[in-house]
């Protein structure tokens, strides 16, 4: 999503926007043409696009994504999946199959980002707090603890299970029972800094074709470190949404 923002912001910043088009039932007959856009910022994984007294919130969720075209290219992914598009005088911004789509005040920014902890890959980073929030539930299980965006803005699964396995912790493990959450937050935010600017993430420091992950996607293969067969399993609410987790079971404790 930085990443996203930062490609947006390249094209749309500094611009008027010469077309709006919201397509979705709440915001149908919102138009921002004429506005400029001052700047397009990544909120964890939420993305903002601010416009004069505006901010166009979108999230990604599984399935989203956007993309940039010049006038008159033809878009990749059907038109149908698009919920939002952007014009300004040389460029196209659409949004396809965006999880959230809406448009605020910016005044009410906080509405929609407002609960979330420090952004890994924000100014406003601070490790401090981010262990604060994980330790005030430490019966947690770290794996879940390291999801939660309220705690910390920006892991998603790929992450997190590599970092509880570079920590050599299980997915399982509570939160208040490991020694030295510091260093697993710290680890964390290296990692992401690290692949902040690839298109290809790579966990293992190798980026060849199947070699780029220690344990995500490669259950019942042998630990690229041990050879002990890698495992994998689901933890979380049943009611909301259950996330796979893989670990090898000698290297994480």
């Amino acid at each position: 999503m930085w990443r996203t923002a930062q490609h947006l912001d390249e094209v749309l910043a500094g611009t008027v926007l010469t077309r709006t088009d919201f397509r979705v039932p709440a915001f149908a007959t919102c138009d921002l043409s004429g506005l400029t856009v001052d700047e397009v910022v990544s909120r964890g994984k939420h993305l903002l696009i601010r416009a004069g007294s505006f901010s166009i919130h979108t999230h990604l969720k599984m399935e989203g994504a956007w993309h940039i075209y010049p006038h008159g290219a033809r878009w990749e992914r059907p038109a149908f999946q698009a919920r939002v598009v952007l014009e300004n005088a040389t460029h196209q911004a659409i949004g396809f199959s965006l999880g959230i789509t809406e448009v605020l005040a910016r005044d009410d920014e906080d509405r929609a980002v407002g609960h979330l902890g420090p952004d890994l890959l924000g100014p406003d980073w601070d490790a401090a707090e981010a262990l604060r929030r994980l330790h005030e539930h430490p019966d947690q299980p770290v794996f879940l603890a390291l999801h939660d965006q309220r705690n910390l803005a920006g892991l998603g699964n790929e992450y997190v299970n590599e970092l509880c396995f570079l920590s050599g912790v299980l997915p399982t493990r509570p939160v208040g029972d490991l020694p030295d959450l510091s260093s697993v937050v710290e680890r964390g935010h290296r990692m992401i800094l690290a692949n902040r600017d690839r298109v290809q993430r790579t966990m293992t420091g190798d980026t060849r074709p199947g070699r780029m992950h220690w344990v995500i996607g490669r259950s019942g293969r042998p630990c690229r470190r041990c050879g002990t067969m890698i495992r994998s399993g689901e933890l979380g609410a049943k009611l909301t949404q259950m996330r796979i987790t893989y670990w090898c079971p000698q290297c994480q404790s």
